[in-house]
């Protein structure tokens, strides 16, 4: 159980904020600050889990009481981990090898609630149309790309670069709703009336 304890977020991500305040849920916010360099030969589904699970531990290595919610969310093309861009070039090279292709978005959730950790793991398929020729430059050049993973974000101007969607929308956005309602309710953690009491 919670123990009453009110909830810590620890990202600075507007996204996961408002995907989180959506489900009724109080909390504060803690951002996390950790290495996140893959490990050599680390799988991705390994990675993005252990990304979430130290971005946790971090908030939690500084003393704070409260029940801490991480997440993390990478996006995968050609077995390739496409995080956010280091700068232009970077970018464009990302939204080039996503263009007219299929690629995954895993997105990790780990919950550290009472000395224990509860995780979850979405992978959600996303086929972008094809880019015409300056369509990625132009893109670039809105400022939207320069913090996101894969260099889009699906729920802002970068949706109209999405063809097709398996899997978590929430997820692709960054905070799985259905996994983190779960994981939630699970821990007792009081939250919103959306889902929450059983029939």
């Amino acid at each position: 159980m919670s123990q009453g304890r009110e909830l810590v977020l620890a990202s600075a991500s507007p996204r996961r904020r408002e995907l989180l305040a959506g489900l009724g849920v109080m909390f504060t916010v803690c951002p996390a600050d950790i290495d996140e360099t893959p490990r050599a030969s680390e799988p991705v589904e390994c990675f993005v889990a252990r990304m979430a699970r130290e971005k946790a531990g971090a908030v939690l290595g500084r003393g704070l009481a409260g029940p801490v919610l991480a997440a993390d969310t990478i996006v995968v093309c050609d077995e390739l981990a496409l995080g956010k861009p280091r700068d232009r070039a970077d970018a464009l090279a990302m939204l080039e090898r996503l263009s007219g292709r299929w690629h995954r978005v895993l997105s990790a959730v780990c919950l550290a609630v009472g000395g224990e950790i509860h995780e979850a793991l979405t992978k959600t398929e996303v086929r972008f149309r094809p880019l015409a020729c300056g369509e990625a430059a132009a893109y670039w050049a809105t400022g939207e790309p320069c913090d996101k993973a894969g260099a889009y974000a699906i729920q802002g101007l970068g949706g109209c670069l999405v063809q097709e969607i398996r899997g978590s929308y929430s997820g692709v956005v960054g905070l799985p709703l259905a996994e983190t309602l779960g994981l939630l309710r699970d821990a007792g953690i009081p939250c919103g009336p959306v889902g929450l009491t059983d029939a």
